[in-house]
């Protein structure tokens, strides 16, 4: 009867209550809206390996970016996230094994000693004697996987290690790209710092000129007073800059994970370079996004979860067995005439709970419906991402070359204007006017091309950052049933 019992068991343990898995069904479209005619570009073997910082060129940049994966805490924290998921899976997994545990003592016994007539005597009357007792078991115990419950839970654990990957490598890109906006903004404020220090000793120039011809008594000394005020305006604008970068500086010395108070940036020549973004389809960007791989992960995980909540309604069945042997003579323990064998089966089955299983099952299966939603929002905002800095680097591309005209053409004024102040046609207002429009134009070209990386760093991050796809998940949809 007990090796049909066993079959049995065995038998059920491939039963499996979680229903089939398959990942949450998402329309998409055959190409991006905001760049049908998307040319894939070829990038380095070097990007392909995701190191995308290197297409704009920046030794600085490049040494930055590989502190990331070592020393930002956030990545670490992340990382050790990682770790703790992974350990869960272990442990899951030995679940699914036998408990095997190991006894043994030894005790010594000592005869009553009594007095008796003013003599100690034993409690047999015999000479005083002590003996010793031996104990050495072994024993086992075994839960089959009956229901499903077991397998379920390594599913679970399995699923979620793997979105916890996927929240690494989200949080690694995302650290990334944070530091390389920050450091392109920082290397556009020394350009801008270096195009003020240019313009305020052009000030000082027109100041000294303003004032020499208002000792000459060929102008107003309200010529005098513009001339101080532009440069006083272009010197406040020009320390203001410096807080501005002290700011970023701080920022990426916290990414980089070092101390800000110990962390210096020189100023570097800035390189305007604006890196042509790899295309890439629709569909490959629910693979290469690692938020959006984390998130269905999550969807699997809860699936599974219905599957560990629906065995509570069957039986918990527990397999045992063990050997034991006693004796006195510590030789004779492992003899078979002292031993002693025992084989159990055990079984506990909840009669009545007033719904709580049931509630069980509806919670794990509501949180099923709002991990699958949350999946979808998930490739939403990736889609809205993408389309947003698609135009955004299409449209960023026009503006700065109108504004690169705009400054060329407001810096030929200027000379024009400042010639004829200095042959007195024009008043010192038009050159006031001149020098502001110039500054402005020149200002806003340099932000334009800055804007145009930032772009750049952006889409990158929307579409996954890494040009080669992400490794492909497991076939989850392969699903025992009970």
């Amino acid at each position: 009867m007990k090796p049909v019992l066993l079959l049995f068991v065995l038998f059920l343990t491939g039963c499996n209550l979680a229903p089939k898995y398959h990942t949450p069904a998402f329309t998409l479209p055959e190409n991006y809206k905001e760049a049908p005619g998307w040319a894939e570009a070829e990038p380095s073997d070097a990007i392909a390996r995701g190191e995308w910082w290197l297409l704009f060129n920046d030794p600085v940049l490049n040494e930055l970016e590989t502190k990331v994966n070592i020393t930002n805490q956030n990545v670490i924290s992340y990382r050790a996230a990682y770790q703790a998921a992974r350990a869960l899976v272990i442990t899951q997994r030995a679940a699914l094994f036998p408990l095997i545990n190991l006894t043994g003592n030894r005790s010594r016994s000592i005869p009553f000693i009594g007095k008796s007539g003013g003599s100690f005597v034993s409690g047999a009357g015999g000479a005083l004697s002590a003996s010793s007792n031996y104990m050495f078991g072994i024993g086992a115990s075994w839960e089959p996987d009956l229901w499903g419950k077991l397998s379920n839970a390594v599913s679970q654990a399995e699923a979620s290690e793997q979105a916890s990957e996927g929240d690494l490598i989200n949080a690694t890109l995302s650290a990334q790209g944070e530091l390389a906006a920050n450091y392109i903004q920082l290397r556009g404020i020394d350009a801008q710092r270096t195009l003020l220090d240019q313009i305020i000793e052009d000030y000082r120039r027109a100041l000294v000129i303003a004032s020499n011809k208002y000792e000459a008594g060929t102008v107003a000394r309200s010529d005098v007073f513009q001339a101080e005020t532009s440069l006083n305006s272009a010197l406040a604008t020009r320390q203001d800059l410096d807080r501005q970068r002290a700011v970023l500086e701080h920022a990426i010395a916290v990414l980089a994970g070092e101390n800000p108070s110990a962390f210096t940036l020189a100023p570097e020549t800035w390189q305007p370079i604006v890196p042509a973004v790899p295309a890439t389809l629709p569909a490959a960007l629910l693979q290469r996004r690692p938020d959006i791989a984390a998130a269905e992960r999550r969807v699997a995980a809860a699936n599974a979860n219905i599957g560990i909540q629906r065995a509570a309604y069957f039986p918990q069945i527990t397999l045992t067995a063990g050997v034991r042997t006693t004796t006195s003579v510590l030789d004779q323990l492992f003899k078979a005439s002292t031993g002693l064998w025992s084989f159990g089966l055990s079984g506990v089955e909840t009669l009545l709970d007033f719904g709580a299983r049931r509630g069980q099952v509806m919670q794990s299966k509501a949180l099923f419906d709002q991990t699958v939603a949350l999946y979808r929002q998930t490739v939403l905002t990736a889609f809205q991402q993408v389309e947003d800095n698609l135009a955004a680097t299409r449209v960023l591309a026009d503006v700065t070359h109108s504004q690169t005209e705009a400054a060329e053409a407001a810096a030929r004024a200027k000379t024009i204007i400042n010639n004829q102040y200095l042959s007195g046609m024009v008043d010192y207002s038009q050159v006031i006017i001149a020098q502001t429009t110039a500054l402005n134009a020149q200002q806003a070209q340099i932000q334009a091309v800055i804007n145009q990386q930032a772009a750049a760093v952006a889409l990158i991050q929307a579409i996954g950052g890494h040009w080669s796809p992400l490794p492909e998940l497991p076939d989850t949809d392969k699903v025992s049933q009970p």
